[in-house]
């Protein structure tokens, strides 16, 4: 499972998900890329099922690159707990994506692949994406 090695702080606060990505935001080492069309959290477990399912089709031809690592720690306090005693233990990790972000990029494969893969992959996923081809300069 992706997760950070080692961490400056265990817990974090929530944070907003305002704005547009200002970094990661075009296709910089594949053919196509899979893009967030809306703000939110992807889990680990959500990256790794992404993960596998664009494996499956690029396997032996093509290559994959993925853009994003959780490395925001959500908390959550066991069940049947009374207020306070203070803010709960590490659960599990979220990277934080913002309208734009750049999640996967795949080279190698043929658009109808492409498209199959990051159709397959967006269902695993909690925000509405679409599949991006890279700019030539």
């Amino acid at each position: 499972m992706l997760e950070p090695k080692k961490i400056k702080y265990r817990r974090h606060h929530r944070g907003n998900r305002r704005g547009m990505a200002m970094r990661g935001n075009y296709v910089a080492f594949g053919t196509y890329g899979l893009k967030a069309m809306e703000p939110g959290w992807i889990s680990a477990r959500q990256i790794e099922s992404s993960r596998i399912t664009i494996a499956r089709i690029t396997r032996k031809i093509g290559r994959m690159w993925i853009r994003v690592f959780p490395d925001k720690p959500i908390t959550q306090k066991p069940a049947e707990t009374r207020m306070g005693k203070g803010k709960g233990a590490p659960e599990y990790w979220v990277a934080n994506v913002k309208p734009g972000k750049i999640l996967f990029e795949v080279e190698g494969v043929s658009f109808e692949d492409a498209e199959k893969a990051f159709t397959n992959a967006g269902h695993k996923l909690p925000i509405k994406t679409k599949l991006v081809t890279r700019r030539e300069i």
